[in-house]
């Protein structure tokens, strides 16, 4: 028996029924059986994704790890919170960035679209850039031929900076 055999087993859950349809709501559920109750819940969703809120990005990480067994890892998103605060002189982290840029392509996509987005409080609180959803990211595979004048307009259009050599 797969983990996701489990889901269809919550489907008649009086507090899952009850919060099924509604705009917004929020259910309280006890840790070990967070991924099961929100799979459940998603399996079941008209609207997707969902958005599930958690206090801390430890938290998310766990979450989104326990909902991967259930509902696979292409369903689930981790949409992480900035390290930085807006007005420190630090850039965040590459991979945060590039993490949060996925989430947001993705929902451009309703075939790509994940089943449920996880996010720290945090990053729910977060304002996005005024044009975050129109910028379409740039994929170079093995073997593709791609024009450097071209690359680089793009690039610069991104707001990067041409530089000599980057070490």
């Amino acid at each position: 028996m797969a983990l996701s055999d489990l889901i269809p087993m919550m489907a008649d859950e009086p507090a899952l029924v009850s919060i099924l349809g509604r705009r917004e709501g929020s259910i309280v559920i006890p840790e070990p059986a967070r991924a099961i109750t929100i799979s459940s819940l998603v399996d079941r969703a008209e609207r997707r994704p969902v958005v599930v809120g958690v206090p801390t990005t430890a938290e998310a990480e766990r979450l989104v790890h326990d909902l991967a067994a259930f509902l696979g890892p292409d369903d689930v998103e981790l949409f992480p919170a900035w390290e930085t605060l807006p007005f420190e002189r630090v850039s965040p982290a590459i991979d945060t960035m590039g993490r949060r840029s996925r989430v947001l392509w993705r929902l451009h996509e309703p075939e790509r679209a994940p089943a449920v987005i996880v996010a720290p409080v945090r990053a729910l609180v977060q304002r996005l850039g005024p044009h975050v959803g129109e910028i379409e990211p740039i994929t170079i595979g093995v073997g593709d031929v791609a024009d450097p004048v071209e690359l680089i307009e793009q690039l610069v259009s991104f707001g990067y900076r041409r530089e000599v050599q980057v070490e």
